[in-house]
């Protein structure tokens, strides 16, 4: 009797998790490197979302990795979206805080760290396309610490 009540539980958990998995609404995730030497001012990240399958309102997030050299509590962003079908174009500086004023790392991990930070929510057709263009605003021309920069964009329900 003990074991089937455990192949029971195994098989419910799975279905569950089967389930859950089926429900993830992202349509891109993709992160990509910066200098391993150092960020340049000029030296841009360019991501391409392919077409998206439905109209609707999609959430935007940012996302950081960071390590240990980074030497400022926060990083200052410059992201430009441009609408592929329409050609519309948004420009936003975005404002990462990454340590407290008390020396608190604010993202996940040890000697590493990962952040999240909102970043829009569009608008978008079907077929619509989006160009992300993002660069640092920071007073240094090359920015240490920063390892990679990544863009997530979910369909909202």
């Amino acid at each position: 009797m003990r074991r089937s009540n455990i192949i029971c539980c195994v098989v419910g958990m799975v279905i569950v998790l089967l389930l859950t998995a089926c429900r993830d609404n992202t349509v891109y995730h993709r992160y990509l490197h910066t200098n391993r030497a150092g960020w340049e001012r000029n030296d841009t990240l360019r991501f391409l979302i392919p077409p998206v399958k439905e109209a609707g309102r999609y959430c935007e997030e940012l996302g950081l990795r960071t390590d240990g050299n980074y030497p400022f509590l926060s990083l200052t962003l410059i992201v430009e979206q441009t609408k592929g079908h329409t050609g519309d174009v948004r420009r936003d500086t975005v404002e990462c805080k990454l340590i407290t004023k008390q020396g608190r790392v604010m993202g996940a991990g040890i000697n590493h760290y990962q952040y999240t930070f909102p970043l829009a929510t569009i608008d978008l057709e079907k077929e619509d396309s989006l160009r992300i263009i993002i660069r640092h605003d920071m007073k240094r021309e090359l920015l240490p610490g920063i390892m990679d920069v990544g863009i997530q964009m979910t369909k909202m329900q």
